[in-house]
């Protein structure tokens, strides 16, 4: 006797019962792997993210520490500055520096007799004289031609002459601008 079961219930049924279980089952997973491969990629970028802060921090910090070397090397280079503009004021009265001594030998080589100096100013090569001459109308342009013929001095520029009586004798007084030639100095020192 073989026994025949005959399923009085709808077989379809079951079976949709069946396909609804696997439907949900490989929703379920499928929902699984999306949220694994979701949290993969939020754990790759983040990742990305705190590695690239830290490339960023890192720069900052070097950025910061060139700015401090520019900011040193822009106060070395003010000090340069400083110590070349030095150099030249110290140069530049080495190289002038027997400079009023040819002066006042120059000076005294071509005043002419009558002739007097009160006071001598000089600022760079302008130099100012304050004198006397005696009464004789000749004894003012013979300086400036002395002083014009002269290789160290160049450019007499009388500025003023007036009569003036000094220890009860008449005097001129006169004020002059002289011109010193700084380059004929140069060649001169270097023979």
């Amino acid at each position: 006797m073989t026994r025949v079961k005959i399923n009085l219930l709808p077989y379809r049924e079951g079976e949709r019962k069946a396909r609804r279980q696997q439907f949900y089952g490989l929703f379920g997973l499928v929902a699984i792997l999306a949220g694994l491969i979701v949290f993969a990629m939020f754990t790759v970028i983040d990742g990305y993210v705190v590695e690239q802060t830290a490339k960023n921090d890192f720069i900052k910090k070097e950025i910061a520490a060139l700015d401090k070397e520019i900011d040193e090397i822009k106060r070395l280079q003010e000090q340069t500055r400083a110590l070349l503009a030095r150099k030249q004021i110290i140069e530049s009265l080495q190289q002038n520096r027997a400079e009023a001594v040819l002066l006042l030998s120059e000076l005294a080589k071509q005043m002419p007799d009558g002739v007097y100096l009160r006071s001598l100013k000089q600022n760079d090569t302008i130099v100012n004289l304050l004198g006397y001459a005696q009464s004789s109308s000749t004894r003012v342009p013979t300086l400036m031609r002395n002083i014009e013929a002269s290789p160290w001095l160049e450019k007499p520029e009388l500025r003023e002459v007036k009569a003036v009586t000094l220890n009860n004798n008449r005097l001129n007084e006169f004020n002059m601008n002289v011109t010193i030639k700084r380059t004929s100095n140069e060649e001169a020192g270097k023979k």
